[in-house]
């Protein structure tokens, strides 16, 4: 599931992207009201409701257990008029596993281009195709103003099963805790990796170790993780077959986009615990599609080899982590944390 960093501030820049963008920022937190208060609103269900006050658990939780920096974020709530916060178009060359990359304040260089306006992504990807360039556009439930803001609550995020809320507040609560510019690619794996850790605490905590809910996260982690290695080493092989300078063949390609989901098929699929990867093999691929699970799944093992070296206790991972904050080249120098 992508999580978006949104562009903000944006009314300090030039052009119509920046503008349009500020101008949709502006109004989405000008819309905030108290979860108390939306806490009151008849037309939210029961269910919507106890997930808005689960959320004041989990930030609890993630303040005071995890180290997390919980920024007052997530206390107010704005009930959007359209499925998606955002809608965030990703684009690659089709003949290199490589991120087109855009550039932004702040943020630095990101492989992903967010907009407020589904049209106005449609845009946006239809010139990047025109250009030759294989896109993959997606909505988006979450998003973080990485401290800038104190984020609210979106209707959008109510979605979610509860187990998957709590995992995205941890998520965006660990971009506004520490965010690297120009490293996205580490900014997204590192919460993914510490989103899925304290879901995992957090329900220890609340339900005890023998918790039914519990027991499900863990099996769905330890699918991630299965597809995780899966993935990391499919897209090593692709990338050294583009290198090979093959044909430029468009039929041959898709056929190794088939390959993948075939040696998913009999490789992966037998061994995972729960559904969460069922609908990968009918997926149309391409590499900006494989790409995003560059972003957030590749290579978690660096992660995981810290947690193990800090005795897996969330706030010494995360205090160790932190030291990376202004390391140019944080997927190199982690290995070199103690």
């Amino acid at each position: 599931m992508l999580r978006s960093a949104l562009l903000v501030l944006a009314l300090a820049q030039t052009g119509c992207y920046y503008l349009k963008s500020a101008y949709h920022q502006v109004g989405l937190l000008s819309d905030r009201i108290p979860v108390e208060k939306a806490l009151q609103d008849p037309e939210l269900s029961d269910e919507q409701k106890a997930k808005l006050r689960l959320a004041q658990e989990v930030m609890a939780f993630a303040e005071k257990e995890l180290g997390l920096n919980s920024n007052g974020n997530y206390s107010s709530f704005v009930k959007l008029k359209q499925p998606y916060v955002t809608y965030v178009v990703s684009a690659a060359p089709k003949w290199e596993l490589k991120h087109h990359i855009w550039s932004f304040p702040f943020v630095g260089k990101v492989p992903y281009k967010g907009f407020f306006v589904e049209d106005d992504a449609k845009t946006e990807e239809k010139g990047l195709q025109d250009d030759g360039l294989d896109t993959y556009m997606r909505g988006v439930s979450a998003f973080s103003t990485l401290g800038w803001f104190r984020d609210p609550l979106l209707s959008s995020m109510l979605r979610y099963k509860e187990p998957d809320l709590v995992n995205t507040l941890i998520h965006e609560t660990v971009h506004a805790t520490l965010f690297i510019k120009s490293n996205a690619d580490f900014n997204e794996r590192l919460a993914t990796f510490l989103g899925n850790w304290g879901t995992e605490l957090f329900y220890k905590q609340r339900e005890g170790h023998d918790s039914p809910t519990l027991q499900a996260i863990k099996n769905e982690n330890v699918d991630e993780k299965l597809f995780a290695e899966f993935i990391t080493k499919e897209l090593a092989m692709l990338e050294a077959w583009y290198k090979s300078k093959p044909e430029q063949n468009e039929d041959l390609r898709q056929s190794k986009f088939k390959d993948i989901q075939g040696r998913f098929d009999t490789e992966v699929k037998p061994r995972l615990k729960t559904r969460s990867y069922e609908n990968f093999p009918s997926l149309k691929l391409n590499n900006a599609r494989l790409l995003v699970y560059r972003t957030y799944l590749q290579d978690l093992s660096k992660f995981e080899a810290l947690a193990n070296r800090t005795g897996n206790e969330f706030r010494a991972f995360l205090e160790k982590v932190k030291q990376l904050e202004k390391h140019s080249e944080p997927e190199k120098a982690i290995n070199d944390l103690k």
